[in-house]
């Protein structure tokens, strides 16, 4: 039998042994490959059996000892704990890996749509130590299979009885992470401005909002020009009602200037909730209520002229289901503001992160 030395406290008291003397035992869990610049990797998996020629490799990666370990039934290893986080913090529309890696496990976008974040019970989780949930920021917009989080044990071996507090934890409620479905809009486009309308300038905003709505799954139904007469502007927005459209969006004529009368014209369409002005720049003038039950968004004329908006935060919200008032974008405000970058790499950013 191989001589054993104690393990230091923080080991929870287990035995290692040192590696000369490990040939023929078993990995008790991965062993990572950090080289600076080039990669980091699972040099040795959990269960591996320690060879001769391995030696010289585990002493280079820095492990002198290796530990001699029997769990206790009152003891639970990473792996088994993070499969156990994994199920509790996964909601609908999330995947996660069925077997560990280097002890963690990740979460991926199971679908296209908006990344939501229990963020309170991600809190409590993550309060309770000795184990962890990262994750991207709530109302990211993702693509299917894109990786939004990840979890795991950071000790090697935990309490069961905490192990098993965590998942509780996270049971109840909203799961910590959710990817909702966006609704595929039909949405009627009602271009404002008298001087669009005349034809002395050319239109700019449908190309913009058609591409916007496109790269969310959506289309646009119908798209109705208007001069800045509020009696107008509310008859093209219930044409597009008429003609199917479930989402309104109502671009120019947001501004303080006396030709701005936009907002009255959504108001006799009947325009109901209505709440103008955000915390976001660009995008303070944005007004967002609805009519029935569809929503009706007026965006300033700085969607036509920044690649990324109050807009681009409250639209994929809006096709998720959310209803967006007041309160919803008092929030955006930390956050809210745009660094304008050379090259725009959004969402990858801070904009509308909170």
């Amino acid at each position: 039998m191989p001589a054993v030395d104690e393990c230091l406290p923080s080991c929870n008291n287990k035995k290692t042994v040192p590696v000369e003397e490990a040939v023929g035992m078993v990995l008790p869990h991965d062993i990572t490959e950090i080289i600076k610049d080039v990669r980091k990797s699972r040099a040795f998996k959990k269960g591996h059996i320690i060879r001769p020629e391995d030696v010289a490799t585990l002493r280079r990666l820095g492990k002198e000892h290796i530990y001699v370990l029997n769990l206790g039934p009152d003891e639970v290893h990473e792996n088994e704990a993070a499969l156990l986080f994994a199920g509790a913090l996964a909601g609908e529309g999330v995947e996660h890996a069925q077997e560990p890696s280097e002890g963690k496990i990740g979460f991926s976008a199971g679908r296209d749509g908006l990344l939501k974040i229990n963020r309170e019970a991600l809190f409590r989780f993550n309060m309770l130590g000795e184990l962890m949930c990262a994750t991207l920021q709530d109302n990211t917009p993702v693509r299917k299979g894109e990786q939004i989080g990840a979890t795991r044990l950071i000790p090697l071996v935990a309490r069961r009885a905490l192990v098993e507090e965590a998942v509780a934890t996270v049971q109840t409620g909203e799961p910590v992470l959710r990817v909702m479905p966006l609704r595929k809009a039909a949405a009627g486009l009602v271009i404002t401005g008298n001087e669009v309308y005349s034809g002395r300038v050319a239109d700019r905003f449908e190309e913009v909002l058609r591409a916007k709505l496109a790269g969310l799954g959506s289309s646009v139904v119908q798209v109705r020009f208007a001069p800045d007469d509020p009696a107008q502007i509310a008859a093209e927005i219930r044409s597009c009602l008429d003609a199917g459209a479930d989402l309104i969006v109502i671009s120019g004529g947001m501004s303080v200037d006396p030709d701005d009368v936009t907002r009255l014209g959504i108001g006799m369409a009947g325009a109901e909730a209505l709440v103008y002005g955000t915390p976001v720049l660009p995008g303070a003038m944005l007004a967002v209520g609805r009519i029935d039950t569809v929503p009706v968004i007026g965006l300033p004329a700085c969607g036509m002229f920044h690649g990324i908006t109050v807009f681009d935060l409250i639209l994929p919200r809006i096709l998720a289901g959310e209803q967006i008032g007041r309160e919803e974008l008092a929030q955006l405000g930390h956050g809210g503001f745009c660094r304008n970058c050379p090259n725009c790499r959004y969402p990858v950013c801070s904009f509308g992160k909170s």
